[in-house]
C-alpha cells in the first residue's frame, strides 16, 4: 500500500527534474582539451616569460650602479633595541655596500 501510494505521489508531482547549474569557465572546456591548454600556456608562455626575466635580471646586475649618499633622515634607521645577532646593529641580510647603518655607510 505504501509503494502505490508514494508512486501516486509521484505521479501527481510529476518528473523529478534536476537543479539547473550555471556553465562556469572551467566546465565549459572539455576535460581533454582543457589539460592540454593549460599544458601548452605553461610551456609556451609561463617558461618562457621566466626565462626572459632572469635574462633582464641577469643583464640588469651586470650594470654598475652608484650608490645614493647617505642623508641622516631621523626618520629612517632607527634602532630601538638591538637585533638579536652579531653585534646588534647591522640587519639580517645586511649588506655593507648598499646598505648604510645609523651613522651611514661603513667603508667611508
Amino acid at each position: 500500500m505504501a509503494v502505490t501510494a508514494s508512486g501516486r505521489l509521484l505521479a501527481l508531482l510529476g518528473p523529478v527534474r534536476a537543479p539547473a547549474r550555471r556553465a562556469y569557465s572551467s566546465g565549459a572546456h572539455s576535460a581533454e582539451g582543457s589539460g592540454r591548454l593549460w599544458k601548452s600556456l605553461t610551456f609556451f608562455v609561463a617558461l618562457p616569460g621566466v626565462a626572459v626575466s632572469m635574462l633582464h635580471a641577469y643583464l640588469k646586475s651586470l650594470e654598475h650602479h652608484e650608490r645614493p649618499s647617505f642623508v641622516p633622515y631621523n626618520h629612517l634607521r632607527i634602532r630601538t633595541k638591538p637585533f638579536p645577532w652579531g653585534d646588534g646593529n647591522h640587519t639580517l641580510f645586511h649588506n655593507h655596500h648598499i646598505n648604510p647603518l645609523p651613522t651611514g655607510y661603513e667603508d667611508e
